[in-house]
């Protein structure tokens, strides 16, 4: 039994919110005891209150426990929190918030508050109580996963899984990987990537995915940059392995890929629509050649291009046209219902025009005509004109009273510089990484962008942020630098669109900087069903 209310007990009543008050101890005994005593009856209220309200009861309920520690003063919470065992870090707040509140937790919480123990606080008992997973998938990922493993091993054994910027195509692809790990033991799965982030982002997301759903220990191989090529007692596991590592040790390493390629079942192509590539589709084909040895793709973009078909065509071709896309009841486009759903940042698209003045010679139209994106001369001529990087500026200077992250895709290095020296001198927090940038100065901005200050940063870059970078605090993009790439157009707005239930912002604001005289794109939605017509088996 608990006895009569300590003094902390009391002390905290006294301090507490009347209404809190009223309503722990009920309207009812509140109004018993405005009939029974004369003038100002708050002093009752709060001494019954701290009699008549079971301790137990809220220190045992989550929610009223909750409520309590937030009522406590810091240095109170302070001291509970180290009798609890606190060291330090996180906040005394955070530490209390996350304890398991066990029996003894709960014990030592009342003999803080004064009330002699003569029992154990009871916990409240519920039959039903949500177990919640550490690494599970929403509901329309699971679905896509379901199609994909069916594929997978299956037919032609290749596929590719089609899923929006911000959606979690990685997260999903983790789990494929580690069910197949799971019913394949001694095998390998080789990941292949380009660029440090989009690999180290691979192999840490792996590290996450395993402890959580592995069932025994694995090796996770790091194979990119000066990382060793040694296949030595190499059996089981994951190989996260750069492009360009691999197309290297291919002609430096005899029988690298083949030996690889004996221990691999499954294959994952991260951005894949790079697979072909010549190279790229040289060490996809060298690690895919056993008879029970699987290719998966991931993207956002399932084309090369915007305008060649026939190089569409192609990559379609080489995964067996067979693509699994996201499908959400009652919607054509998943886009849109993601958005709806809280899944993806409601994004505000809009452009704002800087007209350089340029005229394209007859030159300029033809290499325009012929290229892919636009030709870097013209994009230079861009980066260097006054009218473009003034509205560049102020597009940012606007963003950086309503947003705290911010990034700037610049037109080229020497742009991303330019624009960060003027942002700094007007105030802004601004820093950039470009493909120049040392590891410890990328690692070290990028941190900070990402940590939970809360003045306004721009983080500009030139490409590096398009594929493999993960901010969901970001809420705002600026495209300074125009293109006619639909597939690298949604990378660049992919990087602000994740939504609140994927841990990111409920809107977004897309700013792309355009010039009348270039092509270019202001909606990301297009890009996810741009290239459905050429995935149709033939």
């Amino acid at each position: 039994m608990i006895g009569s209310p300590g003094i902390a007990f009391q002390v905290v009543f006294d301090a507490a919110p009347l209404p809190y008050v009223r309503r722990l101890l009920g309207e009812h005994a509140c109004e018993l005891l405005e009939l029974l005593q004369e003038g100002s009856v708050e002093g009752a209220i709060r001494k019954v209150a701290a009699s008549a309200i079971s301790p137990e009861r809220l220190i045992g309920d989550p929610a009223e426990r909750g409520e309590l520690l937030d009522l406590l003063p810091e240095d109170k919470k302070v001291e509970l929190a180290e009798r609890l065992g606190w060291n330090g870090a996180p906040s005394p707040s955070a530490f209390l918030a996350a304890l398991p509140w066990s029996l003894e937790e709960r014990r030592a919480f009342l003999g803080f508050l004064g009330l002699v123990v003569d029992r154990a606080p009871e916990a409240p008992v519920s039959s039903r109580r949500p177990a919640e997973p550490v690494y599970g998938l929403f509901p329309h990922q699971r679905r896509a996963a379901a199609e994909v493993r069916r594929l997978l091993y299956s037919g032609e054994r290749r596929t590719v899984l089609h899923l929006p910027t911000g959606v979690g195509k990685t997260r999903t692809g983790m789990n494929l990987i580690c069910d197949h790990l799971r019913h394949n033991e001694l095998t390998l799965v080789v990941w292949l990537a380009r660029g440090r982030e989009l690999l180290e982002q691979a192999a840490l997301e792996f590290e996450r995915a395993w402890a959580s759903l592995g069932n025994r220990e694995v090796t996770v191989t790091r194979m990119w940059g000066d990382a060793p090529t040694d296949l030595d007692e190499l059996t089981d596991g994951i190989v996260v392995l750069g492009l360009e590592k691999a197309g290297a040790a291919a002609k430096s390493v005899p029988g690298f890929l083949d030996q690889l390629a004996l221990r691999t079942t499954l294959t994952v192509f991260d951005e894949a629509h790079q697979a072909i590539a010549p190279t790229y589709r040289r060490v996809v084909e060298a690690l895919t050649l056993r008879s029970d040895s699987s290719l998966l793709g991931l993207t956002a973009t399932p084309g090369r291009t915007w305008a060649d078909i026939s190089e569409d065509e192609k990559l379609a071709d080489f995964f067996a046209r067979q693509k699994v896309m996201l499908e959400i009841d009652g919607y054509d486009n998943p886009v849109t219902a993601l958005i709806e759903q809280g899944y993806l940042a409601r994004p505000d698209f809009r452009t704002v025009a800087a007209d350089s003045g340029m005229k394209l010679s007859a030159r300029d139209k033809e290499a325009l005509a012929a290229s892919f994106d636009i030709p870097d001369e013209l994009i230079a001529q861009l980066a260097d004109n006054v009218q473009w990087n003034l509205q560049v500026v102020r597009t940012v200077l606007d963003l950086s009273e309503q947003h705290r992250r911010i990034l700037l895709f610049a037109a080229s290095v020497e742009h991303s510089r330019l624009l960060v020296a003027i942002l700094n001198m007007f105030g802004v927090d601004a820093e950039q990484v470009t493909g120049e940038s040392s590891t410890r100065h990328r690692d070290r901005v990028i941190n900070r962008f990402k940590g939970p200050g809360t003045r306004p940063m721009v983080l500009s870059n030139y490409g590096v942020l398009t594929t493999g970078f993960d901010a969901p605090a970001a809420s705002a993009a600026v495209i300074a630098r125009p293109t006619r790439s639909l597939v690298l157009y949604s990378q660049m707005v992919g990087r602000v669109i994740r939504g609140p239930k994927a841990g990111g912002t409920s809107t977004c604001d897309v700013v792309t900087v355009v010039d009348p005289a270039l092509p270019g794109f202001g909606d990301v939605a297009e890009a996810f069903t741009n290239w459905e017509d050429v995935w149709k088996a033939r």
